[in-house]
Formats: C-alpha cells, structure tokens, sequence
C-alpha cells in the first residue's frame, strides 16, 4: 500500500525512552476505560441495583469514549499536544474522583460517561508519536505504543479485580484519579515542544474527518477489516467476564481478572508487529492474523466448559487481535501525516482498544 509522508521541517525525535514513557502514560490512560469489568457485581451490590443496570455503566463509558473520540481527539490536528494532552488528562483525574465518590448509581452514570470521554489521551499520543518518527521506524515506534495501551487494557482488568477484593471497588478509582493526576503534571514537562498548527474552525475541523475517509481507498478497507476485530474482541471480553463467573467456573473477581495476564501475551506479540509494516508486510500480516482469530474462536467454543482450551483461546486471540490493531492502526496514521489525529478517530471506531460495540 503506498503511503503519504510529510517532508515538513519538523524535527523529529523518538527515543526510546520517549517511546517507552508514551506507552506506559497510554496503557494508563485507557486502562481507566476496563476498570469496571469484573467489579460490575460487587458495584451492583453496593449501589443495591441488579447486574443489568451495573452493566449499563460500561455502556455509558463506552458512549462517553465515543464522545471524546469524535469531540476531542481531532484537536490533535489544530492544538499544540504539549498543551492539549496534560489537560486532558487532568480532566479524566476529575472524572475518575468524582466515581469513587458518586453517591447513587444516577451519580455513577454520569461519572462513568464523564470518565469515557476523557479518556483519549492515548489516542493523541499515537499521532504524536508518529510525528516524531521517522518513516522506517513508525510501525515499531507505534506497535510499542499500542501494545503499552492494550497491556493497560489486560492489566486494569488484573488490578481492579485484586484492589476490589482486599479494599472495595472505590479504592480503584481514588488510585486512578491520583495515577492519572500525576501523569498529567509529568507530561506538562516532557512532551517536546510543537509548532503552531494551523487553525481551522471546530466545525469544520469535525466535519472533514469523514472527508478524510473518503478520500482514500486503502483508508475505507483498513476501516473494513479493523470493524471485525472491534466487535469480536469487546463481546469476547466482555462474554468471558460473565462465563467465568457463572458454574461451572464461579471464579471471584481476582480470578476472572487472572485471565488478563493470559491476555498480556497478545499484546507484548503487537510491539513486534509493527516490523512487518516497516518492511512491507502489512497486507499478509493482517491476513494472518484475522486467521489466528478465527481459529482461536473455534477453539473457545469447543471447550468452553473448561479453562485449559478457554485460556488457549484468550492467549490466540489476543496474539491475533492485537496484531491486527497495531497494523491497521500504523496503516491509518501513515496516509496523510496532517491528518493523523483524524485518521486516528477513524481507527478507534474500527479498533479492539476501546469498546464501542454491544456488551450484551
């Protein structure tokens, strides 16, 4: 697939440890997305409301993710990052207070909403990254970063389920807001300075993101394939919370959030994927990898009542999944370097990072 570069003078630096701190503070940020997911019995418990509703509050974090993607990720465009991303997360740190503190499950609601649509720092630091990259070296740099947001994913789901059973579900959310928090002041210092970006108007800026899509061809069948591994991957996680812990498993929280670690395989796989795109393979590496998938679900439909072949299949998908984002991801961002931060909405739309689709 041919690719647009930017020739601009922008100097670009990456390092390593740039390239490590960016994964660490994204795995963070979108991590506070997957706190819920084993804890939604006991937040049921404690709110005194049935486990239907307590899964209505991931839904209204999935919606509020969709609000921040549409609504704030674009400015990565127009704002200057190093301005743009410690606010950002500063705000998530409020969002995330105000959860541990909400009083009612209304409260709760609109905490969880607010949480999600704070949470895309991670998503403005891909573009960035990018940025600062060099053409030969993107796909590494990018698959590094992407794999620091899912080993925040797998992890956040590890850590809530353990701080849940020896402190409560809220001491989850006051050591978010206080991680979060603190990020936001390091970033202030770090992030490298950045021309001014050109300005363009809210709305308009808003309103070429689809223009974006439709202007490239190779854009529209990334978006395509990326759709697949989107849903399959939220009702995968999402359908393996409740089969864990319903006979014959009954697996506590801590248990059901073991599963992460098992998971963690598959996303440190995606940091080495991003080598096939720097060298040409893209294209057969997402082939590859939408085959793994599919043979990994047929393996966790036939042993879906014991955990050896579950576990094999969550280790499969998650090799298979993540690899897949980390190449349509460095695809995306590649096409139209002014852009990134658009092309990048576009992505999460179509990625298993966040959850958009049903968690029914």
């Amino acid at each position: 697939m041919t690719t647009t570069d930017d020739h601009s003078s922008t100097h670009r630096h990456m390092s390593t440890a740039m390239t490590m701190l960016f994964a660490i503070v994204g795995g963070a940020a979108v991590g506070n997305l997957y706190w819920a997911q084993p804890l939604l019995a006991a937040i049921a418990t404690s709110l005194d409301v049935p486990l239907g509703s307590a899964g209505a509050l991931v839904t209204m974090t999935q919606i509020g993710y969709a609000l921040g993607i549409v609504l704030i990720v674009p400015l990565g465009d127009m704002l200057v990052r190093r301005r743009l991303i410690p606010v950002v997360m500063f705000l998530s740190a409020l969002a995330l207070l105000a959860t541990a503190l909400a009083p009612s499950y209304a409260t709760l609601l609109a905490a969880f909403t607010a949480v999600g649509m704070t949470t895309v720092a991670g998503q403005l630091l891909i573009p960035l990254a990018s940025d600062l990259s060099s053409p030969t070296e993107r796909g590494r740099t990018v698959g590094t970063i992407v794999g620091g947001i899912l080993i925040g994913i797998l992890l956040s789901r590890t850590v809530s389920g353990f701080i849940a059973d020896l402190f409560g579900w809220r001491t989850v959310y006051f050591m978010a807001a206080a991680v979060t928090a603190s990020f936001s002041i390091l970033l202030t210092r770090v992030l490298p300075n950045e021309k001014e970006r050109p300005r363009i108007a809210y709305g308009r800026l808003l309103a070429s993101v689809p223009a974006v899509v439709r202007k490239h061809r190779s854009v529209q069948i990334t978006l395509a394939i990326g759709s697949i591994g989107f849903c399959t991957f939220t009702m995968f996680w999402t359908g393996l919370t409740f089969l864990l812990s319903a006979p014959p498993f009954s697996y506590s929280l801590s248990e059901i959030g073991l599963m992460g670690v098992v998971g963690l395989a598959g996303s440190l796989a995606a940091r080495r994927v991003g080598w096939l795109h720097d060298n040409g393979y893209s294209a057969a590496g997402t082939g590859a990898a939408l085959a793994l998938a599919f043979l990994s679900l047929m393996i966790g439909a036939a042993g879906s009542h014991a955990i050896l072949p579950v576990a094999v299949a969550v280790l499969l998908f998650d090799v298979a999944i993540q690899g897949n984002n980390v190449l349509n991801q460095t695809r995306l961002i590649s096409v139209e370097p002014e852009a990134r931060s658009r092309l990048n909405v576009s992505a999460n739309f179509c990625t298993p990072s966040e959850e958009g689709c049903s968690d029914a």
